[in-house]
């Protein structure tokens, strides 16, 4: 059972890195948030690739920081923002329960006042130019 979970961990991150790798070269898709998704799964499913993974340059250029400092540049905070966002609209336009629509609307409260409070934001020139 520990091998399919961790079969099923690099599995996912690799579609994470894929699809992250992809939104580099194509702005409709976010590069971080899939990034992120790629980072956990690596972590759970397998040092070597977790490894690989923080070695890449893609993962020094777009994920280090945030991961060492707690940062984002702005460019990166709208853009996880807006896909996430969009994502959370999709529910709330087809649910008609004004409960969950409710639940949605704070959890894009939340989401923002955790991104504009306890995501530091900084300069993309400083991003990766310590090392």
């Amino acid at each position: 059972m520990k091998r399919i979970k961790k079969f099923f961990y690099v599995t996912i991150g690799l579609i994470a890195f894929v699809l992250g790798s992809i939104g580099v070269v194509l702005p409709v898709l976010p590069t971080t948030p899939f990034l992120l998704l790629a980072s956990v799964c690596f972590v759970k499913g397998s040092d070597r690739f977790n490894n690989w993974f923080v070695n890449t340059k893609i993962y020094k250029k777009h994920l280090e920081t945030f991961v060492k400092e707690r940062a984002m540049t702005l460019k990166q905070k709208i853009t996880i923002l807006a896909f996430a966002d969009t994502m959370i609209a999709i529910p709330f336009i087809i649910v008609d329960n004004l409960m969950m629509r409710i639940t949605l609307i704070l959890v894009v409260l939340f989401k923002l006042y955790y991104f504009i409070f306890r995501i530091k934001t900084i300069d993309p020139n400083e991003v990766g130019a310590e090392g």
